[in-house]
């Protein structure tokens, strides 16, 4: 993985959150959020926690005594989960590699972690860390992107994208958010890691947006897409994103607009 797909700085977190947040996570934040609230925890980590959806949703699912750790590699986005988050909910906020958790073993009843698996450069490692912090019979709950090709306003602006730039696609999206869907290789690198029971389902729903320029900006603005068009040519962002909305109003019209999503939801226990 490139080291430019980890980077959400500048403008990044503020888009993402605005516009990428409601098209795609709230939905998948919802589930995991209950998942995790359903195995009545009293310690719970969140690991790459982004602007803080999952957290917005679990945080008042929780016994008011539970203890409640957010985490992010990305100090810009934790900070935006910061202020975004309800001052009612007690919430310890930290910076943290999730290959690398600054925690002692056995510290938690889940850890949950939203569509960030896919940005660990070593998934195995992320594994075992995850699994080092579990108590005995804790659980380690996540989620990933399905196949971009399943996920319709994803593939629509990469295939933009790369329309403007044929010799050198920018294919953050592809490679990335989506580059880590096979179950089988998932559930052999849970295994691996040493994980016992291991479940799965996967879950199909609608983003909807209110119009087509919303999916258009949030991917190509509110994602490290960003910083691949940039580095092949600043001046064209606009352009680009302007050319994504274009395409989704064929494809989806020209008003409130709808396209599928689906990802898949891992439950697995220590």
């Amino acid at each position: 993985m490139s080291r430019i797909d980890e980077k959400f700085t500048g403008s990044i977190p503020d888009t993402y959150d605005e516009y990428l947040v409601p098209l795609i996570f709230e939905k998948y934040a919802t589930d995991i959020a209950t998942r995790v609230s359903n195995t009545k925890p009293q310690a719970v980590l969140e690991t790459a926690a982004g602007s803080g959806v999952v957290t917005r949703a679990l945080a008042p699912m929780l016994s008011r005594d539970a203890r409640y750790v957010v985490t992010d590699l990305n100090q810009p986005m934790l900070d935006r989960a910061k202020r975004q988050q309800p001052a009612a909910h007690a919430i310890e906020w930290q910076q943290a590699d999730a290959l690398s958790l600054p925690f002692e073993g056995g510290a938690f009843d889940a850890v949950c972690c939203q569509f960030g698996v896919m940005f660990f450069p070593d998934k195995q490692a992320g594994f075992r860390e995850a699994l080092r912090v579990l108590k005995d019979g804790g659980c380690f709950i996540f989620n990933v992107w399905d196949r971009i090709e399943e996920n319709e306003f994803a593939y629509s602006v990469t295939r933009t994208a790369t329309r403007f730039f044929p010799d050198d696609p920018p294919l953050f999206m592809a490679r990335t958010p989506h580059g880590y869907h096979d179950t089988a290789e998932i559930i052999d690198d849970l295994q691996k890691a040493g994980f016992g029971k291991i479940d799965f389902h996967t879950i199909t729903a609608q983003s909807r947006a209110k119009n087509p320029r919303d999916p258009a900006v949030a991917y190509c603005q509110g994602t490290p897409l960003r910083n691949e068009l940039e580095e092949r040519d600043a001046k064209m962002l606009a352009e680009i994103t302007d050319a994504a909305a274009a395409d989704i109003e064929k494809q989806f019209g020209s008003a409130a607009v709808s396209g599928k999503i689906q990802g898949h939801v891992f439950i697995a226990s220590a």
